[in-house]
């Protein structure tokens, strides 16, 4: 076991790591210039799909690149450089575009990759810590990833190189979603599995109560909203002849008004009723409606139509039992 003073070189390492990556990648962002923006307007236009490679740990974050532009619209494929040179060539087509990584930019597997890929006809992106070398000479775009050394204390093993790289991979997939006017229902139209699809597909409409509304016209009494306060989980909505939404009570409010009055029974509803209620649309997002009742602090709230008609009341209880939150 470490004694105190391995356990104060072990932190003060990870920290040198940490700010040496960072710094890296503040760096970076101070360098970005008019090629990634032609990066960006290139990967935007492609007719067909990346294909993102790289050897070693740059092979590592090209696969997490692939992964990202597929999963924020744009179909991206991983292909390693000496797989493609004995078969999987056959995954890229004339409408490809192609993005490399390579810290050299000389390693000899990624060159013979690239030299087939010029022969198809296919666009290359260059992600590269030297400008000069020989891939950046073949690329059509070249994105400076370079930094002065890495964090291994030999300089050798990839770390600030390789999370520049990711970094960069990021700032392309975000970039160009933007750029391709990517939505949130495409996002949850691409992850419809697990909590996350279920946040980001769930609407009001799915989880709101929409038969037997707690609903009583303005000249109800208090009397007849005590009973549906009790019956229908402590909110009853005040609507006109057309179901108009005209305010809410809430067990809250009949409280606050029994320490006021002791004839409280007979009061109106018009009385107590909080007259610009918040409230829920069918369509929105059910975690939408999850945050803004929290930030609130309320249980309830009535869902409405464009024209503020009631269709449904849609609790805290039941958006969070749903998994929008």
């Amino acid at each position: 076991m470490a004694g105190p003073d391995g356990k104060a070189a072990a932190l003060a390492r990870g920290r040198a790591v940490l700010e040496q990556e960072a710094a890296a990648v503040a760096a970076l962002a101070k360098r970005l210039d008019g090629r990634f923006a032609d990066a960006v307007s290139l990967l935007a236009a492609c007719r067909g799909r990346v294909v993102v490679s790289g050897v070693g740990k740059s092979g590592t974050i090209a696969r997490k690149i692939a992964a990202t532009l597929t999963s924020t619209g744009t179909p991206a494929s991983f292909l390693h450089p000496v797989d493609g040179l004995h078969g999987d060539l056959g995954i890229v087509g004339k409408d490809d575009i192609a993005i490399v990584l390579s810290k050299s930019g000389a390693s000899n597997e990624l060159l013979v990759l690239v030299d087939h890929l010029k022969r198809l006809g296919v666009p290359v992106v260059a992600m590269t810590g030297d400008a000069v070398s020989p891939l950046a000479k073949q690329a059509d775009v070249v994105l400076d990833a370079a930094v002065e050394s890495e964090a291994c204390p030999f300089d050798l093993a990839p770390t600030t190189s390789t999370t520049v790289a990711l970094a960069l991979g990021d700032a392309l997939a975000v970039a160009l979603l933007e750029h391709k006017g990517f939505k949130v229902e495409d996002f949850a139209r691409l992850h419809p599995g697990g909590a996350l699809g279920r946040r980001l597909l769930l609407t009001v409409r799915d989880v709101m109560v929409a038969d037997s509304l707690p609903a009583l016209r303005p000249d109800a009494s208090m009397k007849e909203c005590v009973i549906l306060l009790a019956e229908k989980r402590g909110t009853v909505a005040i609507v006109d002849a057309a179901r108009v939404i005209q305010g809410v009570v809430t067990s809250g409010d009949l409280t606050r008004l029994m320490e006021k009055r002791d004839d409280f029974l007979g009061a109106k509803v018009t009385d107590i009723m909080t007259r610009t209620p918040r409230l829920a649309a069918p369509g929105e997002l059910a975690g939408a409606a999850v945050y803004r009742m929290e930030q609130h602090g309320i249980m309830a709230m009535p869902v409405v139509e464009s024209d503020g008609t009631l269709v449904g009341i849609v609790h805290l209880h039941d958006l969070l039992r749903a998994g929008a939150a």
